[in-house]
């Protein structure tokens, strides 16, 4: 069986983080590690709390799955602090590791700040450059080119400026006002668009997680990166458009949740 780690914070509500990474990654057929940078006492309407890993001890973590079950791709999620940045940096490069797949995490869906100045910085300078992929999304493109986004034109410009200034392939992702939920991907100096339609539904706490892990998880299975990412956003698609809740009449829920209920009903993934 193929294997994947997820290097990313822990979401106490189950629907984003390690937990919405492992959740993607067994549906879509791979077994699931974890190393966990911080937890996170959250919710879908906010984040109330974070506690950082010590770098010492996910070092430790990295050195226990790579040492043991070496991974065949690697998400890389919420990195909460530079100085975790670097250790994941380090090792990543001490063990070779591939298929590394970074979701440059800045704001949760809620709109909380979960990385401390200068953790991105890091990630973008030391592993975006032996990355397979990166995920951002609008405000995060917008924060790593420096450029304002509200066009395609302006997608496919700010993708081509991050790729080319962090020798990486970027998988923009759509929404946030900008088109309907269509993504490019630029890849080896070229542009590919993956359309997609806007599904109404509120229940999108976590969905980056759930894209980026879908993408590595596809990866770690020998597909190669255009067709992991159309896979991917296939997935995730599916799951949103199934609606489903869970039901507690308390507000919004995220959609993770329903990732599981979804694809367990017999959907062919």
């Amino acid at each position: 069986m193929r294997t994947a780690l997820s290097i990313a914070g822990s979401d106490s509500s189950g629907g984003a983080g390690i937990q919405a990474d492992i959740k993607t990654m067994t549906m879509n057929g791979v077994f699931a590690m974890s190393a966990v940078t911080a937890l996170t006492a959250q919710n879908t309407t906010g984040v109330r709390g974070i506690l950082d890993s010590t770098p010492e001890f996910l070092r430790q973590q990295l050195d226990a799955v790579f040492e043991d079950i070496f991974p065949d791709a690697v998400k890389i999620g919420m990195v909460s602090s530079p100085e975790l940045a670097q250790v994941i940096a380090e090792r990543l490069r001490h063990y070779g590791a591939k298929n590394i797949v970074v979701d440059p995490v800045m704001v949760a869906t809620s709109g909380s700040a979960l990385a401390k100045s200068g953790a991105i910085e890091v990630l973008a300078r030391e592993v975006f450059p032996i990355s397979a992929v990166v995920t951002p999304n609008v405000p995060e493109a917008q924060a790593l080119s420096g450029m304002e986004i509200t066009s395609r034109q302006d997608m496919e410009d700010a993708a081509r400026r991050i790729g080319e200034e962090y020798g990486c392939s970027v998988l923009l992702k759509g929404g946030h006002s900008v088109n309907d939920a269509d993504d490019l991907l630029y890849s080896n100096g070229g542009i590919t668009w993956f359309h997609g339609r806007r599904i109404d539904n509120p229940n999108t706490h976590g969905t980056g997680c759930t894209l980026s892990s879908a993408i590595a998880a596809n990866l770690a299975k020998g597909f190669d990166l255009p067709e992991s990412v159309k896979r991917a956003k296939e997935y995730i698609s599916g799951a949103l458009a199934a609606m489903l809740d869970l039901g507690t009449g308390s507000g919004p829920m995220d959609h993770a949740f329903n990732l599981s209920g979804y694809f367990a009903q017999g959907t062919d993934i």
